[in-house]
């Protein structure tokens, strides 16, 4: 039954325009899909965006086959209840209650939603996402005909000519049997330029070590002009850009929040990592290719952007030296994959990232901004975007009292502190 699960999800109330309570029991009854609208009335973007959603929300209700199975909730973050009042007056669908605001952060951190307005439509019977890009949604497909937008296969949504950059075309079917690396970037934005450059020697390294690889270019950029001046640097395949809806359905399928990002699939077209561009700066001799996701990480600069898409568990120890900080991941790698295996039978992202950090300049500043005691070692979870951390200061840390803090922090028993 998906009203239990909603409860738990949205909670047992919900607000409309009219101040009426909308019972979320109920709306679990009839509902299979719930669009999940994260915004704040104070944003330009999000006041147009629901202008949008407005008419395609009216136009599905009045003559989609589904208009009964679909439910749209708001979930704000304005700080001043007035400005949030006067928002949710425009909509014709209902919202989180203003002052839920612990049940707000719990859904902007299980999304991982980075960026507003945000569009996420999930499952009702278990939250599981269907399409993390709605926005795109609202926008190629405005009768609501694709109902309940969920993934298609990649092959599908690939499928036509592919451009080399000497002008000749390939079929898509030519990607059978590879790994494909998917590459939304654009020439305007300098940090894809730079990793396209890195790209450029990795793909070739990949190739030679006898791999059978493939890129495919997906372009942000602005115009067919500057498409091509950027394509005419990458030896790999593109999806032309006069084809706007298949770089649009490609966006969706991955639910592509910023560039550059690099996607890498295995030979059945799954994906093994979101993190390419992590991965690429990483590992520049791609000894690791293809990159399968790690229980446990070591913190630097190229991956510590990833502390910033939700929760981490961080192990600061007292280690200088490269080799030192083994110890440390070998104390929390079983538990890391023991939570990464049990996420992986349900279809699930991991809701926590492990890492371990020695001591640098980098950790310091992490420290500073997190103003955490200068304690090593220090057992955290690092919640960025909540703006929250936990830390458990004992004398020693083992597996069991990592183990009962991961639990705890799962299970909502901790108190967060403000970072």
């Amino acid at each position: 039954m998906s009203s239990e699960f909603l409860v738990s999800l949205l909670g047992e109330r919900l607000v409309n325009s009219e101040k009426a309570e909308v019972d979320v029991q109920s709306l679990g009854t009839r509902v299979s899909l719930v669009g999940l609208f994260f915004g704040c009335s104070l944003n330009g973007p999000c006041k147009q965006f629901n202008g949008s959603l407005c008419d395609f929300y009216g136009r599905f209700k009045k003559s989609s086959e589904h208009k009964d199975k679909l439910e749209i909730v708001f979930i704000s973050s304005d700080q001043e209840q007035k400005h949030w009042q006067d928002f949710v007056q425009e909509m014709p669908w209902p919202a989180l209650p203003f002052k839920d605001r612990h049940k707000k952060m719990k859904l902007w951190n299980k999304y991982k939603v980075t960026s507003i307005p945000s569009l996420v439509f999930v499952d009702a019977a278990n939250g599981k996402v269907v399409c993390r890009n709605g926005l795109l949604v609202v926008r190629d497909d405005p009768k609501g005909l694709e109902f309940p937008w969920g993934p298609k296969p990649f092959v599908e949504v690939v499928a036509g000519p592919l451009l080399r950059n000497n002008r000749q075309t390939t079929d898509s079917s030519s990607l059978e049997g590879h790994y494909v690396g998917v590459y939304f970037s654009a020439h305007w934005c300098p940090p894809c330029r730079s990793l396209t450059r890195v790209l450029v020697e990795s793909y070739r390294t990949i190739k030679e070590s006898g791999h059978k690889f493939e890129i495919v270019f997906v372009s942000a950029d602005r115009s067919e002009e500057s498409f091509k001046q950027y394509f005419s640097e990458m030896p790999w395949l593109a999806v032309p850009y006069s084809d706007e809806a298949r770089r649009s359905r490609l966006n969706r399928l991955y639910g592509i929040q910023g560039i550059p990002t690099l996607i890498l699939l295995d030979t059945e077209g799954h994906v093994v990592t979101r993190q390419g561009r992590v991965e690429v700066l990483n590992d520049p001799e791609c000894r690791l290719f293809p990159w399968h996701p790690r229980p446990v990480l070591e913190l630097n600069e190229s991956n510590a952007v990833q502390l910033h898409e939700g929760p981490c568990l961080v192990l600061f120890v007292d280690a200088e030296e490269e080799g030192e900080l083994e110890p440390a991941k070998e104390l929390i790698q079983p538990i890391a994959e023991k939570l990464m295996a049990k996420y992986k039978a349900k279809e699930e992202e991991t809701p926590l990232l492990f890492f371990v950090a020695g001591e640098d300049d980098m950790t310091d500043s992490l420290r500073d901004y997190t103003n955490l005691p200068e304690a090593a070692p220090l057992l955290t979870i690092l919640d960025m975007s909540a703006r929250a951390k936990y830390v458990r200061d004992v004398e020693e840390i083992t597996p069991s009292v990592v183990e009962q803090f991961v639990g705890e922090f799962l299970a909502d028993k901790l108190k967060p502190e403000p970072i």
